[in-house]
């Protein structure tokens, strides 16, 4: 992996990255639906419409963090059906995942992010450019793609997008276009995940728990293995093994046992008396 910036806060920003004037119209539009977004199918609908103008894309994750936690809740949206939960868990693996590849790029400079094997870094402006073998980018079900944040540890709550399977070739007048937008998909994306009926609220001593993961939990409670859990929810068992593992970690835990005993306790989990 090869990582490169020309990052300069006096370099104005190129030609070919600046909105036309019918992206500029269209910006304007998308950034005033953007205010009436509170639901995630709502969500959905908005990056469906006007946005796919400005930024053709049939793979979209987001990452959601507060300052009294380390790492980042991550969900993803797709219209693609090579892009999986498989492939999405593999992307957000932390270290060496594509996705916390692009986000360790990112808080260097807090510029959007391009990952891509096709150009250097001085033809996209001052934004920072991963160089990937063709056949990652491939694997991965996203090809190249764009990466941006907001916030950082001194922000309440911060926000981290990466858009993938791109329509067009990537470029930098892309980046300018998440990096003008950014701010309010950050509020948006707060406003639409504050109102989540999916996410568990727990106390100060665990992380949030994701729907599916709370799911997960319930069954690993009740002593289901990782293969019987994949069975019930029509899953891979890859995808169970990954998402016990946040479960651990969210819970603060070692093993299996733990987790059920802490979630008994926490009350995320029904706890049945025979």
């Amino acid at each position: 992996m090869i990582i490169s910036s020309n990052f300069n806060l006096d370099e104005p920003v190129k030609a070919e990255a600046c909105l036309d004037d019918e992206q500029r119209v269209v910006f304007m539009e998308v950034i005033e639906e953007s205010l009436r977004l509170s639901q995630r199918t709502h969500l959905f609908n908005w990056l469906q419409a006007g946005f796919q103008y400005l930024l053709a894309h049939e793979v979209m994750i987001f990452g959601i963090k507060s300052n009294e936690t380390e790492d980042y809740d991550f969900e993803y949206f797709t219209s693609s059906r090579y892009f999986d939960e498989t492939r999405f868990n593999e992307a957000i693996e932390r270290e060496v995942g594509l996705v916390s590849q692009a986000l360790h790029a990112w808080k260097k400079t807090a510029q959007p992010v391009l990952v891509t094997n096709q150009m250097q870094a001085n033809e996209f402006n001052q934004y920072s450019v991963i160089n990937l073998p063709q056949a990652s980018l491939k694997a991965s079900e996203m090809g190249d793609f764009l990466a941006h944040g907001f916030g950082d540890n001194h922000t309440r709550i911060s926000t981290f997008v990466v858009f993938g399977r791109l329509s067009k070739k990537i470029s930098s007048n892309h980046s300018r276009i998440l990096e003008l937008i950014m701010p309010h998909l950050h509020c948006a994306l707060i406003r639409v995940t504050s109102n989540r009926s999916n996410v568990v609220q727990v106390s100060k001593s665990a992380k949030k728990i994701t729907g599916r993961e709370s799911e997960i939990l319930q069954w690993v409670h009740m002593g289901k293995t990782n293969w019987e859990i994949s069975t019930i929810l029509d899953i891979s068992p890859l995808t169970v093994k990954n998402h016990v593992q946040n479960i651990l970690r969210k819970l603060d835990v070692q093993n299996r046992g733990q987790a059920a005993v802490k979630a008994a306790k926490l009350g995320l989990v029904k706890v049945r008396n025979n």
